[in-house]
């Protein structure tokens, strides 16, 4: 049975049945001839790597195809001009305000349990109350929170119209988004969320207590965002082709800031945001707006729709599909043709955006952890929980602008093994490097990746690790580097400006809570291709493009 729904002039047909979902299997066959340990690390990347950095070193940048590292005592780093500085300490950033804390601006804290379940009935029904009473369980004899924990299992299981008992759906809201956020353990974090803005330099990051900080190139006016709905935020994404509208996961809703760039109100009011409310779609851990910013996209691991919002009417439509336990990751391509979705199971599924149909690849040995697109849309990465490798998927090309053909691969393809070896570094020292991924993000041009690591104990790795990517005509990925921070700092979050034009420029945080920009001044390959094709000397590569420090 097909319904039809127009959503913003684009039209949506909602598969109610599963009948119509195509089913692939993800590389069955690798998957069950993985290698043992010994082998995998034989065949690690990271064996081939350059000597890691040495201890009390930081990575400043990429220069003539290397990363330069330099003594952190001497104090080398200098951010790019315009970037602004930022260092999150706890609940707040140290150098723009005190602490805040956005609970307390809205939420008396004298109200009894009782009272408090009535509250979270409003915002979240149902399992809002059960939700409220197993966080209380202290305040509430111990058979009431054993009940309480037990009914929200079932009416979250019953919520996601699946046959199956999933251990998350028994967790409360927080120990589910710190299970799904991309931010290292983020329950601990002092930032919750982080978003670079998709055409100019401004991003937009969520401290610990749920504020949002938005700050804008060399303004040093940073506006801050509070809701009385705004709690456990999980995600942002700035809307494409607008200025002034991000999108903010919430424990019980998505909310929709429009922010004026050219506003002087360091408070913007509420009345500048949109409440989108689901029932039963809770807590929203992520958000992808299309690449044309007309449809905006939400997931939550305890709902198996996909809801797709009209921000200006406020209204969604539910992609609908039983299996996997709910959505614990959505990616839209570049090129806006597909939607890539994980779930909390062993299966994702890829969409096509012309009529919403999708096919599912399952088998994998554990849930999707992180996946990122290619800019041109035809090749997928993504990794799994218990694996050290980064497979791929390719998908055909459309034939024309109404093809609804998905055209992805038949199994997933091993592209690089991250296995545990043991390298060297500059000054002669043995460092262990490798294991699973926490996160992975490419940037605009395709060809740098970031790959932020943990070990099988979720100790997270103090290094980034970059790598050099080629997309076509097929895939190459090969080393780059390790990219280090100040002595005892790991990366919570890594992502790349999108609007960087002299390579690529990736962000960091680090757990000291120290916003770090890395510059890889490369030159793309398409612009050398188009120099070439006009028969014109390519740029010196010893121009200011490719050396932007003196040389070291």
């Amino acid at each position: 049975m097909l319904v039809r729904n127009s959503l913003h002039g684009l039209d949506l047909y909602v598969v109610i049945s599963t009948l119509t979902e195509k089913s692939t299997v993800c590389s069955s066959e690798l998957l069950q001839q993985t290698p043992g340990k010994q082998n995998m690390s034989e065949n690690s990347i990271f064996s081939i790597f350059p000597p890691a950095p040495t201890e009390g070193t930081i990575t400043i940048c990429e220069q003539n195809g290397g990363l330069v590292n330099l003594s952190s005592s001497s104090k080398p780093y200098k951010k790019p001009p315009s970037y602004p500085e930022v260092v999150i300490s706890g609940g707040g950033s140290s150098s723009l305000t005190h602490r805040e804390n956005a609970k307390s601006a809205f939420l008396p804290h004298n109200e009894t349990v009782w009272k408090r379940a009535l509250h979270a009935w409003y915002e979240m029904g149902s399992p809002g109350v059960f939700e409220e009473i197993v966080n209380s369980s202290s305040e509430v004899p111990d058979w009431v929170g054993v009940a309480a924990k037990k009914t929200l299992t079932f009416v979250r299981w019953a919520n996601s119209l699946h046959g199956s008992i999933f251990p998350h759906l028994s967790m409360s809201n927080e120990e589910i988004i710190t299970k799904f956020s991309d931010i290292v353990n983020w329950s601990r974090s002092p930032v919750k969320a982080f978003a670079w803005h998709p055409h100019t330099l401004k991003f937009a990051y969520a401290l610990g207590d749920d504020s949002i900080k938005v700050h804008s190139g060399k303004s040093d006016l940073v506006p801050t965002l509070k809701h009385k709905l705004q709690k456990n935020v999980a995600d942002l994404a700035w809307q494409p082709q607008s200025a002034s509208v991000l999108a903010v996961a919430c424990q019980s809703c998505v909310l929709i800031w429009h922010v004026e760039p050219t506003s002087l109100a360091t408070r913007p009011s509420t009345s500048s945001c949109q409440v989108l409310q689901q029932q039963n779609h809770a807590p929203v851990t992520c958000l992808a707006w299309d690449p044309s910013g007309r449809i905006l996209l939400s997931a939550s691991p305890v709902d198996t729709s996909l809801m797709a919002w009209d921000v200006p009417m406020e209204t969604c439509v539910p992609l609908r599909r039983l299996g996997g336990g709910g959505v614990s990751l959505i990616k839209w391509s570049p090129d806006g043709s597909k939607v890539f979705s994980a779930t909390p199971s062993q299966l994702f599924r890829v969409w096509e955006t012309k009529q919403w149909t999708c096919e599912v690849w399952t088998k994998c040995t554990s849930r999707c952890k992180a996946a990122c697109w290619s800019p041109d849309g035809r090749t997928l990465l993504f990794t799994t929980e218990s694996e050290p490798i980064i497979y791929s998927l390719t998908f055909s090309t459309s034939i024309d602008d109404t093809s609804t053909v998905i055209g992805g691969s038949q199994s997933a393809v091993v592209s690089v093994s991250l296995a545990e070896v043991d390298l060297s570094t500059e000054d002669g020292d043995i460092v262990r490097v490798g294991g699973l991924v926490q996160s992975m993000v490419m940037d605009r041009h395709g060809e740098r990746l970031a790959v932020t690591l943990h070990d099988d104990k979720e100790q997270v790795l103090p290094y980034v690790a970059l790598f050099r990517t080629r997309i076509n005509p097929m895939l190459e990925i090969t080393p780059c580097g390790l990219i280090q921070g100040e002595s005892g700092d790991y990366p919570l979050h890594v992502s790349f400006q999108p609007s960087f034009d002299k390579g690529a420029l990736l962000s960091i945080i680090w757990s000291s809570g120290v916003v770090r920009y890395v510059p890889l001044y490369f030159i793309p390959s398409e612009e050398i291709q188009n120099v070439q094709h006009r028969h014109v000397a390519p740029p010196s590569l010893n121009g200011q493009i490719l050396s932007p420090i003196p040389s070291h």
